[in-house]
């Protein structure tokens, strides 16, 4: 039996598009095995959102073809789309395919193993119309599946090489979508996050459904217990959304919606679409329609031309918001984007400075925020057990708290009420209540 393995660098889309693929492999009689195990067939998904993720991309081919000279290696995503000479020039790639066209992978392999020699199956991307169906059956983590929606981004972020390596928008059929949530939640799955590049443009490109109304169909489903969305855009956020999901019980009050900035200059040059006081009146409105509700976000530091009164004026508007949770990084310059050639580049020295301030910032607010929820019984879907602390399982709240209690194995994919007792660092210690 020949052995595959496979390598996600990058975001939950890629996750999911991993799952499909080993999925394919599975069914077509592969044995799959860890990526540091020995194996025929090596399947690194790429990411290309900073030059980091470039450099771990490149770094898991080599280590692939360490691990067996002899072994086919295989490499998709984004950063295979945006670089395919580059790609293929690496030393051990024999096969590089791109953003698209990954259900055609077992086939390009069997011309390979017939004809030898490098194949690059990359094409243009910005062409593409049609949304490529990579289902998922089962998923490795029995708790919590990710349902890709939408497949693009149309918004052009001046910063931002996704659209280049994603293509323009296409949304999924309704059906398609229906009919993996209810075979997931029939092998016992209780939450569904539905995800995709642009969660928010669901539906603009067919014009037949929205965000909204996928949401509210899913929510039909029996046994699914659980709904969260992948990141929005505070746009999304309008009174009649917040209207038509406030009766929505599985539908957990935890938004990320994206903001990048909390200074309105700053997000002018990004070519974001809203303004910090659109932002604020999005989140008050979840707020003051919606329970518990926990608002994360994602901040990029050291934009081209971020002064410090700039910076200081995002650091005063997040603590005015007050997140759950935030993720900071670092602006990184991509080649091909606007961004790369402005002018006030930030020095690598203030970046680090700003982002260690955020991420200090992110610590005292999310502590915060657990913190009042101390002395609440609130139900728990429990995932795993936690690393290094025997006798304890790990599980989310609706509203996205960490939970840690002691229990073992068998409390693993089921939700219970637990009482949130010691705030620690970023997650709770509670004790199950029932």
């Amino acid at each position: 039996m020949k052995r595959a393995a496979f390598y996600t660098l990058g975001c939950k889309v890629n996750q999911y598009e991993t799952e499909a693929i080993t999925e394919m492999f599975e069914k077509a009689g592969y044995k799959i095995v860890d990526f540091e195990q020995e194996a025929d067939v090596y399947v690194i998904n790429t990411c290309t959102v900073t030059n980091l993720s470039d450099r771990k991309s490149r770094q898991m081919i080599r280590r692939a073809k360490r691990n067996n000279r002899d072994s086919v290696v295989i490499v998709v995503g984004c950063y295979a789309q945006t670089a395919p000479e580059e790609v293929s020039q690496i030393e051990g790639v024999n096969m590089v395919v791109g953003t698209k066209d990954r259900s055609k992978i077992l086939e390009y392999l069997k011309e390979l193993e017939s004809f030898g020699g490098k194949r690059n199956y990359v094409e243009d991307i910005m062409k593409t119309r049609e949304f490529e169906e990579l289902g998922v059956d089962v998923y490795k983590e029995r708790t919590r599946a990710f349902i890709k929606i939408q497949e693009g981004c149309n918004q052009f972020c001046t910063y931002c090489i996704i659209p280049y390596a994603r293509g323009p928008v296409r949304s999924r059929p309704e059906e398609n979508i229906l009919r993996e949530v209810t075979g997931l939640a029939q092998s016992g799955y209780k939450e569904i996050v539905l995800t995709g590049i642009h969660v928010a443009s669901y539906g603009k490109d067919i014009k037949t459904t929205s965000l909204l109304d996928i949401i509210k169909k899913v929510h039909e489903i029996e046994g699914i217990e659980r709904i969260r969305l992948g990141s929005i855009e505070p746009t999304t956020v309008t009174e009649s959304f917040v209207d038509a999901i406030a009766g929505m019980e599985k539908l957990c009050p935890q938004f990320h919606i994206s903001l990048q900035s909390g200074c309105d200059s700053t997000l002018k040059r990004m070519n974001r679409k809203y303004t910090t006081k659109e932002y604020l009146r999005s989140v008050k409105l979840l707020r003051d329609n919606l329970k518990d509700v926990a608002v994360t976000t994602d901040v990029m530091v050291g934009f081209p031309g971020e002064t410090d009164e700039e910076f200081n004026e995002t650091y005063k508007f997040l603590e005015e918001v007050f997140f759950a949770r935030m993720h900071i990084f670092k602006y990184s310059r991509r080649k091909g984007t606007p961004a790369a050639s402005y002018p006030d580049q930030v020095s690598p020295q203030k970046k680090e400075e700003r982002s260690r301030r955020l991420i200090e910032l992110s610590s005292r607010m999310t502590l915060q925020y657990n913190k009042s929820f101390t002395g609440r019984i609130l139900p728990v879907l429990f995932e795993q057990e936690v690393k290094e602390k025997e006798g304890f399982m790990e599980g989310l709240t609706p509203n996205y708290i960490r939970v840690e209690c002691r229990g073992n194995r068998d409390l693993e994919g089921k939700i219970f009420n637990v009482l949130l007792k010691d705030t620690k660092d970023d997650y709770i210690i509670g004790e199950i209540v029932s």
